[in-house]
């Protein structure tokens, strides 16, 4: 597949992330109701990508599908453009890392390591997964080091053994400073409407200067777009009219158009605006939610089709576990977020005078973006 240029990569991405994003936002709500979470589509779909180069038949047509992608070059091309373009964001800290742990006794086939490297820039280490607790120690301390110590203990030395036969990792670290930062001092616990009977005190930031602002009569909300030093990445809040909008909004937004429908709409105005400071942590099975999005044979030890992974290992080889853990906090100096996934292989045998108000005083939906491509997304309910 001949890109026509570099738009039109970006483009795919986004159609990509979005849908990926909205699948499997539903999915994880759904595994977590009445809970507040974060999640990555976009770091899920990196090794997944990865596994669908290595993969044949209909494991290769399953992720294909899921991950929106037309064929392997369209893969390549997407992915090596994110390799570039993600990794260069102005004014934030924003690192993206994976990499492949290998038991000694095997070799990548050649040329999936090649692509890995040029294509996903992972590397590879290479561990005895006998000795599990040590595995599980350096995996874990790679990824802390990726995630400036936010995701800890990713990996779980029980899941290692000596039938594991590949670790796929991918981390994403990112801190961004607010272009106009909030004034802690107006910083106070204000009523938030948790559901219509039940209310609660949080800490909630206060600002009136010009933000992009939007509403949306489709979506039954208002949306409010804060964005960080260099402006190339930003925080999207949105905000349901209703106290108990929540669920009516995360269903109208299953259709991956939705949200950038209503975002093309917004406009900057003078806004006051009132936002609770959060800090959320989520532990996603990515296996449950994998297989509910249609996935099914690359987790199964008898269907599984992964023989483009490891040099002479033909039939049995498929993906045991696969985990993802996401941080993501927002203060009065900006945001920090962190996200780890991981997919374990194993051998069978992300101009108005009076100003607008917005007022974050119930559940809310969020999303972290990079030039429109979501990089993060959840839901505060409390």
């Amino acid at each position: 597949m001949a890109m026509a240029d570099e738009s039109s990569i970006h483009r795919l991405l986004i159609d990509a992330t979005n849908h990926f994003t909205a699948k499997m936002f539903t999915e994880v709500a759904k595994e977590n109701s009445g809970k507040s979470v974060v999640m990555s589509g976009f770091s899920a779909m990196t090794p997944l990508a990865q596994l669908g180069l290595a993969s044949v038949d209909i494991t290769h047509d399953e992720i294909l599908e899921v991950i929106a992608l037309p064929n392997d070059n369209a893969t390549k091309e997407v992915f090596s453009y994110v390799s570039q373009d993600v990794r260069s964001v102005k004014g934030v800290d924003l690192k993206i890392a994976n990499r492949i742990f290998l038991p000694g006794d095997v070799e990548l086939n050649e040329e999936f390591g090649v692509v890995s490297r040029d294509v996903f820039h992972s590397d590879i280490k290479q561990v005895d997964f006998v000795k599990n607790f040590e595995a599980a120690a350096t995996i874990n301390s790679w990824v802390e080091d990726n995630t400036n110590k936010r995701i800890k203990d990713l990996v779980d030395p029980q899941s290692l053994g000596s039938d594991t036969k590949a670790v796929l990792v991918n981390a994403i670290y990112f801190k961004g400073t607010w272009k106009k930062k909030f004034d802690s001092r107006l910083t106070r616990d204000r009523d938030f409407h948790v559901t219509k009977d039940k209310t609660i005190k949080v800490p909630t930031m206060a600002k009136s200067d010009d933000f992009k602002y939007g509403y949306s009569q489709e979506l039954d909300a208002k949306l409010l777009e804060i964005f960080y030093e260099g402006e190339e990445a930003s925080l999207l809040i949105v905000l349901p009219n209703q106290i108990d909008g929540l669920n009516a909004l995360q269903e109208k937004l299953k259709d991956p158009s939705a949200l950038e429908k209503a975002t093309e709409k917004m406009y900057t105005t003078l806004v006051s605006v009132y936002l609770p400071k959060f800090k959320i942590e989520t532990r996603i099975n990515l296996i449950t939610v994998l297989e509910n999005m249609g996935i099914k044979t690359l987790f199964d030890s008898k269907k599984a089709r992964l023989e483009k992974l490891l040099k002479n290992f033909g039939r049995g080889l498929y993906v045991s576990d696969a985990i993802q853990k996401a941080f993501i906090e927002v203060n009065e100096e900006g945001a920090e977020a962190a996200v780890a996934s991981v997919y374990y292989g194993r051998g069978a045998s992300i101009i108005i005078d009076e100003p607008e108000v917005f007022r974050a005083f119930h559940p809310f939906l969020f999303f972290l973006t990079h030039k429109k491509n979501i990089i993060l997304n959840g839901a505060y309910i409390s």
